[in-house]
């Protein structure tokens, strides 16, 4: 309750609408699907505030498949992708409300310099840097420059490594190498986020952004790290709204073919 007091008081300072109240199922769900109010959205369009309050507010957030913590980074992660700087601190200062920490979100900023493009993570940078220093946020609750580690799956790694050299080496070894490192030997073994988060962040963001022909491979991972199948699904449901039906529908065959591989 102390931190849904919290954020009401930022919003009202920074003259914002309220964006958050105690959920049903645990955590925040937010009061507008925007930063822009439930009245500004109905003084254009009368049915997608309609939309926003039932659809988006009343049943997606409430929907039990994924937790408040995990359709945060979802959400996050779409909009970080698609660079939709509008409403990406309404939902920032969401996601703290919801047990994203500081760190934690340090992390899908620059994990997504990689798979959404640097000036994309800049954006995110730019918005991000405001709402910490709103919250009282310093650099000494953020992931240092280079932190220990985590260890290597070896099998798993040498098996990645074959497979891009094979496909792509001839064509670009330049891709090649920084696939290695930084992306694989580096990024995707920092202990920032989990690496089942950081999976979620990766699918997520290759949803939003229409990479179906990657999904496979990182929503694999993603499994092998501990997402289900019905979180899964409702990733794909949430990015319905956050990154459009046809995205969604694009990833779904991919991931009902990762499902079936998997079953066999």
């Amino acid at each position: 309750m102390k931190k849904i007091l919290a954020a009401t008081a930022i919003s009202l300072t920074m003259g914002e609408p309220v964006f958050a109240q105690e959920g049903t199922g645990g955590g925040a769900t937010p009061r507008s699907a925007s930063s822009l109010s439930i009245s500004d959205i109905q003084s254009v369009s009368p049915a997608l505030g309609r939309y926003a309050q039932e659809d988006v507010i009343g049943n997606l957030w409430q929907r039990p498949q994924l937790s408040r913590r995990d359709r945060s980074i979802v959400t996050l992660s779409i909009l970080i992708a698609r660079n939709q700087a509008i409403d990406l601190k309404h939902y920032l200062n969401l996601a703290l409300e919801n047990d994203v920490t500081p760190a934690e979100i340090s992390e899908i900023i620059t994990h997504l310099a990689f798979y959404s493009g640097w000036s994309n993570a800049m954006s995110a940078v730019a918005a991000t840097k405001d709402v910490f220093a709103e919250r009282g946020i310093t650099v000494e609750r953020l992931p240092s420059a280079s932190p220990q580690l985590l260890p290597l799956n070896e099998d798993a790694e040498q098996q990645r490594a074959t497979a891009v050299e094979k496909n792509v080496g001839q064509i670009s070894p330049g891709l090649v190498q920084f696939t290695a490192k930084p992306l694989f030997l580096d990024l995707w073994q920092r202990p920032g986020l989990a690496p089942r988060d950081r999976s979620l962040v990766t699918v997520s963001s290759l949803i939003a952004s229409g990479q179906s022909a990657q999904i496979g491979y990182h929503l694999n991972r993603a499994m092998d790290n501990g997402l289900t199948a019905d979180e899964a699904g409702e990733v794909i449901t949430q990015a319905a709204f956050y990154a459009g039906w046809p995205n969604a529908f694009s990833a779904s065959s991919v991931v009902a073919e990762v499902f079936r591989n998997r079953a066999k």
